[in-house]
Order: C-alpha cells, then sequence, then structure tokens
C-alpha cells in the first residue's frame, strides 16, 4: 500500500496537486522572478498589507510588471495574496481588497509608506488583473463602486484573459471554495449575477482576449454583460490573433505581447 505522503486526494493539472497528508505541490513554476537588476529609473520593495494575516505586497513585481512601470511612469502594487487551496476562497478576494483600503489609506497624505503619500496620483488609481487575478481585479472593481474607499475612486480596470465561471460544474474552483454551495451562482465568480455589475466603481475597462484560449468566450461574454449591466462608463474588447492565455508573461518580448503593453499603457495615460 502507498504512502499517504505520496497518495494524491485530489489533482487538478495544469495548477496543483494535494496529497492525502494535506501536502499542497504547485505544478505551475512563476515565470519572471523579481529582477536583481530593474529597469533605470524603476525600484521596488515589499510592503506589509496586513501583520494580522501576513498579506504582504510588492511594489514591482516580475520583469512584465517592470517593464509597464518604465513604459507607463506608475507605481504598481503586485498584492501577494493567501493562494487557494492552503488558504480557501474567498480569502484571496478579502486580501486584495484589504490591499486596496492600504493604499486609499494614504489618500490624505499620512499612510504607512512614504512613497505612497509623497508620490501617488490618487485621482489615476488603476486596477490590472490577468486570469484569476483579473476575477479578483473585477470584484474589487465592483466593492469599491459599492463601498467606497474614501479619497480614491479607481479610475480605470483592465482585465488580461479573466477567468469567470461558466455554467458548466468546475471541479477546481469548487474545492478551492469548499464554502460556496452554487459557485455559478457567486456574483464574486460570475459576474452576470452580480446585482451590483451597474455600480462597478470606474470609468473604464478594458479587457484583452487570446483567439486560442478556451476562457476567450467568457471575456467576450463578460463585455456584453457589462454593457447592457446599466453601468455608465465604456468598456473596450481587445483580441490576440494566434495566441494562447496569458502569452504574454510566457514570452514578453514577443511582437503581440508587445502590442499588448502598448494598448495597456495607452490605456492607463488616457487623459
Amino acid at each position: 500500500m502507498a504512502s499517504s505522503n505520496t497518495e494524491i486526494a485530489h489533482e487538478f493539472p495544469p495548477f496543483f496537486r494535494v496529497f492525502k497528508d494535506g501536502r499542497v505541490e504547485k505544478l505551475m513554476i512563476p515565470h519572471d522572478p523579481p529582477p536583481l537588476h530593474p529597469k533605470p529609473g524603476v525600484e521596488y520593495k515589499d510592503v506589509v498589507i496586513s501583520s494580522e494575516t501576513g498579506v504582504s505586497a510588492r511594489v514591482v513585481t516580475h520583469n512584465y510588471l517592470t517593464s509597464l512601470v518604465a513604459a507607463a511612469n506608475l507605481i504598481a502594487v503586485s498584492v501577494d495574496y493567501r493562494l487557494a487551496p492552503e488558504h480557501p476562497l474567498p480569502i484571496a478576494y478579502d486580501d486584495s481588497w484589504a490591499a486596496l483600503q492600504w493604499i486609499s489609506s494614504h489618500a490624505n497624505g499620512s499612510g504607512p509608506e512614504p512613497l505612497f503619500n509623497n508620490h501617488v496620483d490618487f485621482g489615476r488609481v488603476f486596477l490590472v488583473g490577468e486570469s484569476a487575478g483579473a476575477n479578483i481585479a473585477q470584484h474589487v472593481a465592483v466593492r469599491a463602486g459599492v463601498t467606497g474607499l474614501g479619497g480614491v475612486k479607481p479610475v480605470g480596470l483592465i482585465l488580461a484573459h479573466p477567468f469567470f465561471v461558466g455554467k458548466e460544474p468546475d471541479k477546481m474552483i469548487e474545492f478551492l471554495y469548499p464554502s460556496c454551495s452554487r459557485v455559478n451562482d457567486d456574483p464574486k465568480l460570475n459576474p452576470t449575477v452580480d446585482p451590483n455589475l451597474s455600480k462597478m466603481g470606474c470609468e473604464r475597462v478594458l479587457v484583452f482576449v487570446a483567439e486560442k484560449d478556451w476562457l476567450k468566450s467568457r471575456g467576450v461574454g463578460y463585455c456584453e454583460t457589462l454593457g447592457k449591466s446599466g453601468w455608465t462608463g465604456a468598456v473596450e474588447l481587445m483580441e490576440n490573433e494566434g495566441e494562447d492565455h496569458c502569452f504574454h508573461l510566457f514570452n514578453s518580448n514577443s511582437e503581440k505581447a508587445e502590442m499588448l503593453m502598448k494598448r495597456t499603457v495607452s490605456f492607463i495615460n488616457q487623459e
């Protein structure tokens, strides 16, 4: 009989497997680690969002984000939210919301991080995410519109190849979100059932989809749903032909990745 420390209880390739002894093995290796020598004029540092939960963020993280910071002349905060399955959903949503609250605590110039007190334009805040991170960014944008942040109102939302649940059962999400009885009916995962979607807390939304990405239809569908929700902002959709999910992170120097970068910069710097 196989030892429990090698026996697999759950497996969801290509993402992770869980062993019967509780260990979790992540199957996807992170791409673009933090640069040892950032681009000229670009700096990065780690900050603590919450000492109670241990949530932190890195101001500039991997090479793609470093390039975006340099190109758009901005300060980027990459939230190190706690990951499922070790930390089941909706913890990642709450951690990300806490990060935006932490940022907004600097709006009056008396926050814990001098960089934000002295150099951030709180009238030009953008929320950005890719894949599952795009799902979280979308939820945070809606939550900002419903709850308000005091001193901060996001201007735009950028979603690259967003993950939203569809009508079909999703066993992996059900495993990652055990407290949710029907993931298809949860507005965090499925914006089409969100009664607050029209209260989206930003003026502009840019959605990227990739032709070969199995999530393409959900990104397109999201744009249609948002447009019909009663939200009064402007939504744009850009498709990268011949590309797959998150291609720009795996090959950030490709021509189409550079096109995606330029469109992102243009969206952010748009007056």
